[in-house]
């Protein structure tokens, strides 16, 4: 790479990182609080901070609820030094997500010498797509995406040069570090293994996988003895909630369809690369850890897949991919070169581009954009809660995110992604309500859809069945339903025998309470209607 070369690279990365400044600011909305979901690891992260450990409450036994590892050890580790949750949770996905940009670009220009325009259009599809929508909620999505770009861009390196001690060990490193920002990172990692050993042969690849199974049989070992001791079990709590042994063939459906909507524009190139010799080998390498593993979320049921966020790692990947292809597939078919075209099919072919490059990114910019997030009563009376927080009180919720980080309660999650002996015991039962006795019960619920049910939303309905009628039984006062509509509600059950009891179901009976969904002021189906909801559901 020239001199000239170089400069321009750095040029363009400077754009791309202002691009993604001006884009973020002006697109998207950060003043909203955290996503429901991104607020669990949050709780995890703040405990160990304060030093209580990996716990969902504080002096109770660890509990593995927060998978994404690394990303909730840095999140606290920048808390302990004085940087907010909130702040820290933010500051680490915008820049994992600029880095990933980056990394994208950089990664087309040195492995492939891909022209400027076409790497750059690559590193804006990916600087437009969801990434900034995560880190407008607060998930830790794009700290997972840029370890496994980073993991495929060594494994790139290898496949393409050759192994060598520095190669092996840096792509062993950055894949150890991805299975440590969450679980399946081992699987996505494991998958690039078999890409190299496939694309360069058993006998060229010694290094690669001495370093990889060393370091995975060794640290990665020595991190799941302890792990084991720590937590009780060997997978995190959440794998035993919403996997169990079983397969889940909707959630395998929706993982190719969020990896179609993430990739559609490069996706057509996989197939192309199919097509000759020269490049079917490659081509199937390339589609092992794509293809494997979307089909990987066969085991889990899709519930808190925000946005598509269990796939979006695969997005930097594919646009890593797809350059050796279209070369071989030129190569094959003998397209003609620049030199020989005249300048109206030069303008053709530069209008085309163009045309193309402006599809691509407005058709990511749509899919990036997400669905627009509202402000949600859930942090408002999380905060009236938190008023409290020194009186000792327990809440129990389907609502494990906004409600327990900040009215910072003894919360236990009634649906088990929190609780180890709910995800161990298929699911809550009374005598398991009455042994926490808890002060405040909250629950989701929606009416039974006209079609069939899954299984996971009967089995959720009979866990809103358990909440309901237990409050019913236990003096509990029906404080709230809050929705839009008597058909999807939040349930705020009060116990009446405490000192607080009373003021705290006032207070919220008359909340301006804002439904998520829409922002709108949700009407209170206790007092403002004289009707209850019906038997509820959940979302699937």
């Amino acid at each position: 790479m020239t001199d000239r070369s170089r400069a321009i690279d750095i040029a363009v990365s400077m754009f791309l990182v202002l691009f993604v400044l001006l884009f973020a600011f002006r697109l998207f909305d950060f003043s909203i609080k955290p996503f429901e979901d991104a607020a669990i690891l949050m709780r995890y992260a703040d405990h160990l901070a304060q030093g209580h450990g990996i716990v969902w409450n504080i002096g109770e036994a660890p509990v593995d609820g927060a998978t994404d590892f690394l990303f909730m050890v840095l999140i606290a580790g920048l808390a302990k030094i004085g940087v907010s949750v909130e702040s820290a949770v933010r500051y680490t996905g915008f820049l994992s997500h600029i880095l990933t940009v980056l990394v994208v670009y950089c990664g087309l220009r040195s492995l492939y010498r891909t022209r400027i325009w076409l790497a750059l259009v690559c590193a804006l599809y990916c600087a437009v797509g969801p990434g900034l929508y995560y880190v407008a909620a607060y998930f830790g999505t794009p700290f997972f995406a840029l370890f496994a770009s980073v993991t495929w861009y060594v494994a790139l390196m290898i496949i393409r040069d050759g192994e060598t001690h520095p190669k092996a060990a840096l792509f062993a490193t950055a894949s150890l570090l991805t299975a440590l920002v969450r679980p399946e990172g081992v699987i996505l990692s494991g998958l690039m293994l078999v890409a190299i050993v496939y694309v360069r042969g058993l006998k060229k690849s010694p290094l690669a996988i001495g370093y990889y199974l060393g370091l995975f049989g060794i640290a990665g070992g020595a991190y799941f003895i302890w792990r084991w001791r720590y937590f009780g079990y060997p997978l995190p709590n959440a794998f035993y909630k919403k996997g169990g042994g079983h397969f889940y063939f909707d959630s395998l459906k929706r993982s190719y369809l969020n990896l179609i909507k993430l990739c559609l524009p490069f996706l057509p190139l996989f197939i192309a690369g199919l097509y000759t010799r020269r490049t079917r080998r490659l081509t199937v390498a390339f589609a092992l850890p794509i293809i494997g593993f979307a089909s990987a979320f066969v085991l889990l049921s899709n519930e808190m897949n925000f946005g598509a966020r269990f796939q979006y790692a695969l997005m930097p990947i594919v646009l890593l991919s797809w350059p050796p292809l279209l070369a071989g597939i030129k190569e094959d078919i003998r397209l003609p070169v620049w030199p020989e075209l005249n300048w109206r099919k030069r303008f053709m072919i530069v209008a085309l581009g163009v045309a193309l490059a402006l599809g691509v990114l407005g058709f990511q910019n749509r899919v990036g954009r997400g669905g627009k997030r509202y402000h949600d009563g859930r942090y408002d009376v999380a905060m009236m809660l938190a008023e409290y927080r020194d009186q000792n009180y327990t809440i129990a919720t389907t609502e494990s995110g906004l409600l327990p980080f900040y009215s910072r309660w003894r919360a236990f999650d009634t649906w088990g992604l929190n609780d180890q002996w709910i995800a161990h015991h298929d699911g809550i039962t009374s005598q398991y309500l009455e042994s926490r006795n808890p002060h405040l019960i909250v629950f989701h619920a929606r009416s039974a859809p006209l079609n069939q049910p899954s299984s996971r939303t009967i089995e959720w309905n009979d866990m809103i069945d358990t909440l309901r009628d237990y409050a019913q039984h236990n003096d509990y006062v029906l404080a709230a339903v809050f929705g839009d509509s008597p058909h999807d509600t939040h349930s705020y059950f009060v116990r009446l025998d405490f000192a607080d009891s009373q003021e705290i179901a006032e207070r919220i009976r008359t909340f301006d309470y804002s439904w998520y969904k829409s922002g709108h002021r949700a009407v209170n189906w206790v007092q403002d209607q004289p009707r209850s909801p019906n038997r509820s559901i959940s979302e699937d």
